[in-house]
């Protein structure tokens, strides 16, 4: 027997094996579901609690999917945030579903900071509850969804039983979401559904109109503010919404990969040219792996490359959709994803994959009130875009703290802000450099404007924090915590007058 006929023998029993696999979950669902779909809910049956903690709104959105797929099965449904819960509350449900978000270095979003110290940190009797859970991350953390972990640990500590093991999405995937659904359907008595949650992946062309470097001769990787013009029709965003960019592979690595597995990329797969998926796939180190595959089987076997999230930076009465990208290399010295494909390989005139999503947890409202702005870096970005708006409204209660390097080098967006200043536009600026003399960073400078920061919440004012998640939102949180009190914090949180949008 030839080595290629083996590998096609290999490859038919595990073909044969799978298809008998899918075939007998297939027949175990089909009977669960006529199994439930035997026993309807009676009239007052206790609903099922779908419950969400969400930074972005993404988890929010997912939660009212899920409670309509489970109202679409006559299911009664409660649904809520986690900072509506408290201990009786749970220990009285029978069932719930829990979609949760993690955000930073493995923290629970800051709408949930009243459970997590109020519930979480103590016990409850959750011996009669269900439940099931979904747990947002992006793996690109060290922390990868480790609220949505901690939360799924305690409620087993508190006795409850898990309906299914923990599905956890990195960064949206919707294969993940596709797992959940089924769970969800399974639950409802339902039919599967094609759409994944409702969720659509509406990605639209947009075109590289301009790129240019903010700290040319800045102390550490360069940051690029890009602008975008939409090649059909002009969608609508507000500040505080993100931009989500589909990446490819610069084409040396495709050509590379190409010349190691001797193809030359003009070999046509579904959707185009084998180079052209190649842009969009994740590449192997290795490329032996690859040898003597057909090229569509090659193309199919290589998952997609992930999606990168950036703040906007611009609002749309600008004209343009803006975005700051820090360059980013890796410790091999090669350049990140994300950041390498948008501010060297993508060519100015050039158009790029790119969705909105709304990032309803740092929307401002849409009043004349005083807000705070803290951030660092690239967090420059959602600041950017919340001054536009509010300048364009009208309100010029604004203060700003920008934490950076190096002032003659580093200050990004510094004409624009200071003409902000002298206009009267923003009330007041506070600026903190790492490397200048008195070297201090973003959360000494709100530190040492302890008295002020008092009297504008007493006044009423908002808090919103957009940057680092290491180092700036731990220490601007810290020091919220010490002039304020951690239960006014708590409280801000709650209450939507302290937001972040941190990472």
């Amino acid at each position: 027997m030839s080595p290629e006929s083996g590998r096609l023998l290999a490859a038919s029993a595990v073909l044969g094996a799978y298809a008998a696999f899918c075939g007998l979950i297939a027949w175990r669902t089909r009977r669960h579901r006529r199994a439930i779909a035997a026993q309807p809910y009676a009239r007052g049956a206790q609903p099922i609690l779908v419950a969400y903690a969400s930074q972005t709104g993404f988890a929010e959105e997912l939660a009212q999917n899920t409670a309509a797929l489970l109202q679409a099965g006559l299911v009664p449904v409660r649904i809520c945030g986690v900072d509506g819960l408290n201990a009786d509350a749970l220990a009285s449900a029978r069932r719930a579903l829990f979609l949760v978000s993690t955000t930073g270095e493995g923290d629970a979003p800051d709408s949930a900071a009243h459970f997590v110290s109020k519930v979480m940190d103590g016990s409850a009797p959750l011996q009669g509850l269900d439940y099931g859970l979904l747990a947002l991350g992006d793996s690109s953390y060290a922390r990868y969804c480790a609220f949505g972990r901690r939360l799924d640990t305690w409620l087993q500590a508190q006795g409850a039983t898990p309906l299914f093991g923990r599905i956890e999405v990195d960064g949206g995937a919707a294969d993940a979401l596709r797992h959940w659904q089924v769970h969800v359907e399974g639950l409802a008595g339902t039919a599967p559904g094609n759409a994944c949650l409702g969720i659509v992946e509406d990605t639209a062309p947009w075109r590289l109109v301009e790129r240019c470097v903010l700290n040319p001769a800045g102390l550490g990787e360069p940051v690029f503010r890009l602008a975008f013009e939409p090649v059909a029709s002009r969608p609508i965003w507000q500040a505080g919404d993100i931009a989500i960019v589909v990446p490819q592979n610069p084409p040396h690595l495709v050509h590379g990969l190409l010349a190691a597995i001797g193809l030359t990329g003009e070999e046509p797969v579904k959707g185009g040219t084998l180079s052209e998926a190649l842009a969009t796939r994740q590449l192997p180190t290795d490329a032996s792996c690859l040898n003597r595959l057909a090229p569509a089987t090659l193309a199919a076997a290589l998952p997609l490359l992930p999606r990168r999230e950036y703040s906007i930076a611009s609002v749309p009465e600008d004209g343009r959709l803006e975005l700051l990208v820090r360059r980013v290399r890796r410790p091999d010295g090669g350049l990140g994803l994300g950041s390498g494909w948008l501010t060297t390989h993508l060519p100015v005139g050039r158009d790029v994959a790119l969705q909105l999503r709304p990032n309803k947890g740092f929307h401002a409202p849409d009043v004349d009130m005083p807000i705070i702005f803290i951030g660092n870096g690239t967090g420059m970005a959602g600041l950017r875009a919340h001054l536009h708006a509010r300048l364009l409204a009208g309100y010029r209660r604004n203060w700003l703290l920008f934490g950076e390097r190096s002032r003659a080098h580093d200050f990004l967006c510094d004409r624009e802000i200071e003409s902000w200043l002298t206009s009267g536009d923003l009330a007041r600026l506070d600026l903190a450099f790492s490397r200048d003399e008195p070297r201090r960073y973003v959360q000494d400078a709100l530190r040492a404007a302890a008295p002020d920061l008092r009297r504008w919440v007493d006044a009423g004012a908002a808090i919103f924090v957009c940057g680092s998640a290491q180092g700036m939102a731990p220490g601007v949180h810290k020091v919220l915590q010490e002039v304020l009190g951690e239960e006014a914090v708590m409280e801000l949180a709650a209450t939507g007058r302290y937001r972040r949008d941190v990472y």
